[in-house]
């Protein structure tokens, strides 16, 4: 116990030797410990500007649902030249309806492994109510949009079946529109004026944030201020293509400029991952026979793109990582070089303290307890200058940064053990040194 007691007392007085010696070389000390500060910084801001872009992939696979196929339609136009004139004649023939319930129906029915499917219908309008008119989005859906997307309501309720079947004047509306148009007032069961359509609120949804990269990115509108209606109440009281054009219909629909989809979009989502690949091609076959393989659609699905965008950002942040690091290993080796050059100097207050007495491994601890202050000290600093650069990067760039506690924990740690490691060999030569020769050492 007492043995204990006294090696206690002589790492305590060589640590205070060695703070000593580092304090009485502030300069020196913090000249050294530049590598390791802006290593450090280095690790942390490259790991909080990965983290921040691996958040903002999350986000946005949250934001096009877990486990969707997009079917989106495209407008095919054919540039006719003199030599395919007998081909076109035969394309005349072939005709596709373009994207309708029908094939929502037949999605349904025929493909297993669905586990919620939603067609989707979108249009420009302006909403009034009490003097107050502003634009939004106008979506015709079904009650399983909500639950694809993960979208919660913040007062009222979903869409009821008989709302559905009669195509009911009824909406649920987007958190931005009910603070626009009823600040001080609850809206459910109020109407608000759609283009010429009055609808009775009975739903809000709650306040969903999109980044301007997502909105960008992946098409998605800003949910907060959409105005949701049944997709029955969409087709009977505001618009459906696929009556307006079966007037005017004439030869092959397929080579027309406009819209002649009934549907903007039918959102699929199987009940397994590992199915998205072989359920996309057998609806991408299935609406091609129904739409006598006229290429008039296009499916997607935008998880494994994000997740293939993720895999990249993955390896984007390792190698940013090891770039970093490396400025922590040229740190390190600063520390040495200048420690090796503080034994030379202080030979002779070395022989000077072996001549007293101390043992070879006091000299040992004293130079390394100097290197591990100076990395400790430069890793604290740089630790706080990284998460400034970080959160200027944020601020400036407008651009996402995560710092997190393994992060910072992992380069001031990666920064302590540099110091212990780059500080053995200087050490070990310090107390190699002979005292009678280093007394006279001029």
């Amino acid at each position: 116990m007492i043995f204990e007691n006294i090696e206690g007392k002589r790492l305590w007085v060589n640590f205070c030797i060695a703070l000593e010696a580092v304090i009485a070389n502030k300069i020196r000390s913090l000249l050294t410990s530049l590598g390791i500060i802006f290593g450090v910084a280095s690790v942390i801001a490259m790991l909080a500007i990965g983290n921040g872009a691996q958040q903002e992939i999350l986000d946005q696979i949250k934001l096009v649902g877990v486990n969707n196929i997009v079917v989106k339609p495209i407008f095919e136009q054919r540039d006719q030249s003199i030599n395919e004139a007998s081909d076109f004649e035969k394309e005349q023939a072939r005709f596709s309806p373009g994207l309708k319930l029908q094939d929502v129906e037949a999605i349904k029915q025929i493909i297993p492994g669905i586990k919620n499917i939603n067609p989707e219908i979108e249009i420009e309008t302006f909403l009034v109510q009490s003097g107050i008119r502003r634009s939004a989005k106008l979506v015709g859906i079904t009650p399983a949009y909500f639950e694809m997307l993960d979208l919660k309501l913040f007062k009222g309720r979903i869409f009821s079946s008989e709302n559905m079947r009669n195509s009911e004047p009824v909406c649920i509306i987007g958190k931005a529109v009910a603070n626009k148009f009823y600040p001080k007032e609850n809206p459910i069961g109020k109407r608000i004026k759609s283009g010429n359509q009055w609808l009775e609120i009975i739903g809000i949804m709650e306040e969903r944030f999109i980044s301007k990269q997502s909105v960008s990115k992946l098409g998605i509108r800003d949910f907060n201020m959409d105005v949701y209606i049944p997709i029955e109440t969409m087709l009977v009281r505001f618009m459906n293509r696929d009556l307006v054009l079966s007037s005017n219909l004439q030869g092959n629909n397929n080579r027309r400029s406009d819209n002649y989809h009934q549907l903007d979009k039918i959102v699929v989502q199987v009940e397994k991952s590992e199915t998205l690949n072989p359920t996309a091609e057998v609806v991408n076959k299935l609406l091609g026979r129904r739409h006598n393989q006229v290429i008039d659609f296009e499916v997607t699905i935008p998880e494994l793109l994000l997740k293939q965008q993720q895999k990249t950002q993955n390896i984007f942040n390792y190698v940013l990582g090891s770039i970093a690091g490396i400025s922590l290993l040229v740190g390190g080796i600063g520390i040495m070089n200048i420690m090796l050059a503080s034994v030379l100097e202080r030979i002779k207050e070395i022989g000077l303290r072996l001549s007293l007495g101390a043992k070879k491994s006091d000299i040992v601890n004293q130079f390394l307890f100097e290197s591990i202050l100076i990395s400790v000290t430069g890793g604290l600093i740089g630790v706080l200058l990284g998460i400034i650069l970080a959160k200027l990067v944020a601020t400036l760039g407008d651009f996402p940064t995560i710092v997190t506690f393994p992060s910072i924990l992992l380069s001031f740690g990666v920064a302590t053990a540099v110091g212990l490691i780059f500080g053995i060999s200087p050490a070990r030569k310090a107390a190699m040194q002979d005292p009678i020769t280093s007394l006279r050492y001029e």
